[in-house]
């Protein structure tokens, strides 16, 4: 596999999007491995991807947190005075996407999307908003690790575009409009998308699939709620999940703050619910207390259930 910039050696393709590859590099100089993401101009609509990979450096490659995909450095290469390719440098994750492997466990599923408010919270501190959250945009791998990435539809805060972005199965209803965007966009991408981890269902957006590619604006169905597709769900949880998913951004949260402290109490109250639990199984038959244990945190790591609330009524 060739090389494709000076002093990093390819490794091995990692993915492909709409115009762009990824690749797995090793920075020879370090011995660290790199992502670099390649898009190359071959007709004028690539101009907009190409677009696209500069927006993403300018918002992440400033960022240094946690939970967010940091890039380093953005390579152009011209001919004839225009941009045909661009690479960009980025920090490589070792993981999954949550589009890949939806967690099997609440308790788990708390932790990630707590990481996830937090990396948003971060990213609106510097003015700008992702406006594109999806499961896809979720890597979560060994040892804690989320991080966030795919900045390449992000805006400053308070922005319009002037042509629907975003991803129809997660898009808030002020994208499909081509209203005002904020944190709140975010919130609403933010809660669709744990609608769809939690219960493995889309929430009916006002753009659906089969519209991709058009700007008709179609009227929502009515959606169910966490609690009511499985009443084993917190009803916590699934309140805050319908609350981020409202029509109107004045009924959401306000900010990721809120919505990291709701996630928060959701996991205080659950925990205390196993604690509960666990404690009357070991009283009700001490030699079977670590089944009856791992009946209760969830389904066995590796699978693609949706997060395991057995034997839990309501947190």
């Amino acid at each position: 596999m060739a090389d494709l910039i000076p002093g990093y050696r390819t490794v091995t393709t990692l993915g492909q999007g709409a115009r762009s590859t990824i690749f797995q590099v090793l920075e020879e100089s370090s011995g660290e491995y790199r992502s670099l993401k390649r898009v190359v101009r071959r007709e004028a609509d690539d101009d907009r991807f190409i677009e696209q990979v500069q927006v993403e450096y300018d918002v992440s490659h400033g960022i240094q947190h946690p939970f967010l995909r940091h890039s380093f450095t953005l390579h152009r290469n011209k001919k004839w005075l225009q941009t045909n390719e661009v690479m960009l440098l980025m920090e490589f994750v070792e993981g999954k996407s949550l589009e890949q492997h939806r967690p099997n466990r609440l308790d788990h599923f708390l932790t990630i999307f707590q990481k996830v408010a937090k990396g948003l919270a971060a990213l609106h501190k510097t003015g700008h908003i992702h406006a594109d959250m999806k499961p896809n945009n979720v890597l979560v791998g060994a040892k804690g690790v989320v991080k966030i990435i795919d900045f390449g539809q992000s805006c400053p805060i308070g922005h319009k575009k002037e042509r629907i972005q975003g991803t129809p199965d997660y898009i808030a209803p002020e994208q499909v409009r081509r209203s005002t965007l904020d944190q709140r966009t975010d919130v609403f991408n933010l809660g669709a998308t744990m609608y769809w981890v939690l219960t493995g269902q889309n929430f009916p957006t006002e753009l659906p699939v089969h519209l991709r590619g058009g700007v008709e604006v179609v009227k929502s169905d009515k959606p169910l709620s966490p609690k009511e597709i499985n009443d084993k769900f917190p009803l916590a949880l699934s309140q805050l999940i319908m609350d981020c998913c409202k029509s109107n951004p004045k009924d959401r949260p306000g900010n990721m703050q809120q919505v990291e402290s709701r996630l928060q109490i959701v996991q205080k109250l659950w925990r205390k619910k196993l604690a509960d639990l666990r404690a009357s199984k070991q009283v009700a038959a001490e030699p079977s207390a670590d089944a009856a244990s791992a009946e209760i945190e969830g389904a066995a790591p590796g699978t693609t259930n949706p997060p395991d609330t057995r034997d839990v009524k309501e947190a």
